[in-house]
Order: structure tokens, then C-alpha cells, then sequence
């Protein structure tokens, strides 16, 4: 047998791993209530804009299907420097590099920043990727705590307590994947004072969901910072409702000119890897510059089942749930005492005995997620009061059988 390697071999993603018993059970049949993905195009009622698909289309018909700039085309970055001068800070389209979604951007920013016995202090629990990727480059992901009774907030003290010269980047996701907790200016000063004490220190800003904030206190990192750097991550997936266009970007905020070395890495990689998908980033254009007002009837949307679903969490049994300030996620706590000890369990006997698929919470941090599982809120209000009912089933009828 040929052997994998092992950075290969150890990666999970528990997000798409549930998929696959649940794909067996469809093979058999079986017609699967699927809330485990942040795919706002997989739900009714959030298509991608009509205005964007046509520029899309526009942009495909002129024949523009050649390599584009490796750092993006230099309208889009433009666009996207406005958009984020708007949220606060200064940036130009010389610090905006376009990417094959926020995913590829954090490779190349792990890439450019990480070597053997390097640190990322990142949040548990998080978004897989902030763990999966920092091993392939001889790094470790230490993760902070994020305070699950007391909204998610991040716990100061014990980023403060973990931060060593080692630690190169610190990363925050606002609003945050999985629990959909929103950190406001004073959380976010908190925290580069923190950093502000570590020259050799970065921040990571994912702020792919600042458009889905339902408490009005999302704020830009990069907005706050004087002294800190910041990298800025975000893109059409989430708040423009184009996941598969795999668009994102970096925007780097220098406040003190500490980054040249690391500018000069990621654009070295980014020259070497070529290009994101040129007719994308016109579609991507197409969404900033024009007018957003169609975002407002999408965000009551969204909201609207979220509120749904604190709803029904409420009146069940066994479950209970941090009201989430933003994204479309719901980080739910098990207190049902058998399956709090198995959230993994519960997850897939949830999907084989009532056929409601969401994801397993320790598959986000084995120890901070554990005993809760992430809920996706953006099915139609029908399906997920069928999904519900079912879990409210399945938890009366696990206990009826220990009784």
C-alpha cells in the first residue's frame, strides 16, 4: 500500500465528514433534512442576485475567461478597498489581494507567516480550517476560550495567559462560526491591547458574516487598530450568497510598516499559485458597487428563523442554546446528561433514526465544542419545525429508554 502523508492523513473537517453516512442513508432511500452546512444557497428563499448572476454571465459573453492579475483585477480591489474604508480604516486597493475564497487565503497567509514551533491562537471552538492548516506548515493551533455562558465572549485572561513570543497570529471571527457570537468595540480593543504587547504578533480578522450582525455592535478590526497589524478576511460566500463563486480576499492593515517581509511572502505565493476565476470576480464587482438594498429583505429572512429557532430550543427538553448575534449558526448545548457526554453520538443517531443531519460540537474543538452540536438556521421555517419535531422525538424517546 502506498502510504499517505501524514499532514494528509490527519486532517478532519467535521462539517463535510457527517456528509457521508448521511449520503449512504440517501442511497437507501432516505430523504435527509440537511442543517449542517453554511450554504445559504443549499435553503429557499436566498438565491444568489439576479444582478450579479448577470454579470456573471455578462462578464463570460465579452470572453473574459482568461488568467486575471494575480492579485485580483484591479477594479474588484478597488471595490473592495472602499467597501472596507467604509467600515473605518484606510485601506487601499494596493493592500486588497483576491483569492479562490477566504479558504485559499488562509493558506497562503499561513504559508507566508508559519514555520516549525510558530503558534496560532485561535478561538475554541472554530471554524476547522484555523486547526487543520497551521500543522502542514510545522505550526500549532493553541485555542482560546470563548465563554459559553456568558454569550461566547472571548476570555482575555486566557489569551493574555497564552500569548509567547511564539505566537504569530491571533485570530478573531466576527461575527464567529460556530456559535454566532458577536464581539463589539470594547471586545475587540481587549484584544489588541493584548497583541499590542507582542511585536511579532498578527491578527487575523474573519469578518465573512459582518453583514449578517443582528445586534448592530460588529465593528472592523482593522478599524481599531493603531499599532497592531491586521489581516482582513472576507468575500462574496456568506453576505453576497455565492459560496461556489470561491471569491474572497486579504486586505493587510500595517498601521506601523512591520509587514513588508510578509507582504513580499504572500505575494510571492500568490504569483506562483496565478489566479482567482476572472468572470467570478466581475460578478463579485457587480455586488459592491451596485445597490444593496435587496441585503435587508435577506437579513429578515435569516432573522426571522433564527428567531424560530430559539423558539422551539426553548421548549425542548435537553437542549439549550446562547442567543446568536450573527452569522446563521446556532451553537446548541446538550444537557440531556447521556448524549452531553457524546455529542458525536447524538449526531448520528439523530441521523439514522430521525434523519436530521447537523454536526457533532467537539467536531469544532474537541474539548470546547464538546457536549453541543452546530444547527445551520437557514431552511424554511416549515422544514426546521419538521426538524424540531423530530429532535424533541428522538431526545423523549432516548430517555424513555434509559427510564
Amino acid at each position: 500500500m502506498i502510504p499517505v502523508s501524514e499532514r494528509a492523513a490527519r486532517i478532519e473537517y467535521a462539517i463535510r465528514d457527517v456528509v457521508v453516512p448521511a449520503s449512504e442513508l440517501e442511497a437507501q432511500g432516505h430523504e435527509i433534512i440537511k442543517l449542517n452546512i453554511g450554504d445559504p444557497i443549499a435553503y429557499p428563499g436566498l438565491p444568489t442576485p439576479p444582478h450579479m448572476i448577470k454579470a456573471f454571465q455578462e462578464s463570460l459573453g465579452r470572453g473574459e475567461t482568461g488568467y486575471s492579475p494575480s492579485y485580483g483585477l484591479g477594479v474588484l480591489r478597488t471595490a473592495i478597498a472602499d467597501d472596507e474604508c467604509s467600515k473605518g480604516w484606510d485601506c487601499t486597493s494596493d493592500d486588497v489581494y483576491v483569492c479562490h475564497g477566504v479558504t485559499e487565503a488562509l493558506q497562503l497567509i499561513f504559508a507566508a507567516t508559519l514555520e516549525e514551533g510558530s503558534k496560532v491562537l485561535a478561538p475554541g471552538p472554530h471554524y476547522p480550517p484555523y486547526m487543520a492548516y497551521p500543522q502542514m506548515f510545522g505550526a500549532q493551533t493553541i485555542e482560546y476560550n470563548l465563554k459559553s455562558d456568558d454569550g461566547w465572549k472571548m476570555d482575555m485572561a486566557d489569551i493574555e495567559s497564552k500569548m509567547d513570543d511564539s505566537v504569530r497570529l491571533l485570530v478573531v471571527i466576527n461575527p464567529n462560526n460556530p456559535t454566532g457570537n458577536v464581539a463589539g468595540a470594547s471586545e475587540i480593543d481587549s484584544l489588541l491591547a493584548i497583541a499590542e504587547k507582542w511585536p511579532n504578533c498578527m491578527v487575523i480578522a474573519d469578518e465573512i458574516y459582518d453583514g449578517l450582525d443582528f445586534t448592530g455592535e460588529q465593528v472592523s478590526v482593522a478599524s481599531r487598530s493603531s499599532k497592531v497589524p491586521v489581516l482582513t478576511l472576507n468575500g462574496v460566500s456568506k453576505v453576497y450568497y455565492a459560496p461556489g463563486w470561491r471569491i474572497g480576499y486579504f486586505a493587510i492593515h500595517d498601521p506601523i510598516g512591520s509587514m513588508a517581509l510578509v507582504r513580499d511572502g504572500l505575494e510571492r505565493l500568490l504569483r506562483s499559485r496565478l489566479c482567482a476565476s476572472t468572470p467570478a470576480q466581475m460578478g463579485y464587482l457587480t455586488g459592491l458597487v451596485d445597490d444593496r438594498s435587496w441585503m435587508d429583505a435577506y437579513r429578515k429572512t435569516v432573522l426571522n428563523r433564527r428567531d424560530l429557532c430559539l423558539e422551539r430550543i426553548s421548549q425542548i427538553d435537553g437542549l439549550e442554546v446562547q442567543n446568536p448575534g450573527g452569522a446563521f449558526y446556532m451553537f446548541v448545548r446538550l444537557t440531556d446528561e447521556k448524549w452531553a457526554a457524546d455529542d458525536k453520538a447524538f449526531v448520528l443517531e439523530l441521523l439514522h433514526q430521525e434523519h436530521v443531519l447537523v454536526v457533532h460540537g467537539s467536531g469544532f474543538s474537541p474539548k470546547k465544542g464538546a457536549g453541543h452540536f452546530r444547527l445551520v438556521y437557514l431552511a424554511s421555517e416549515e422544514v426546521l419545525a419538521d426538524a424540531f419535531d423530530r429532535i424533541e422525538a428522538f431526545l423523549i424517546r432516548s430517555r424513555d429508554a434509559i427510564d
